[in-house]
């Protein structure tokens, strides 16, 4: 697939001297770059796991208003809204 990118000049300048360094591309030096940084994405990425519980709400024995209390505490200094 053909695509046009900016890149700026001195990207441009050092990846072409990679290229040539390397006896490649520079479609090759950016498909391989490319390729790096979606790899790292993916390694990178956070999986977060559901928390589930047995479906009866918080710990026992905490205030009914507990999360209300947290929340305000939470935002006790920031202005109304």
């Amino acid at each position: 697939m053909k695509t046009t990118i900016d890149i700026a000049d001195d990207v441009l300048v050092r990846a072409k001297r990679l290229a040539a360094e390397r006896n490649t591309t520079l479609k090759s030096l950016t498909e391989e770059g490319l390729r790096l940084v979606l790899e790292h994405r993916q390694s990178n990425a956070v999986v977060v796991s559901p928390v589930v519980t047995g479906g009866n709400g918080l710990c026992h024995g905490l205030p009914d208003d507990f999360i209300d209390n947290i929340r305000d505490w939470a935002y006790e200094d920031e202005p109304a809204r």
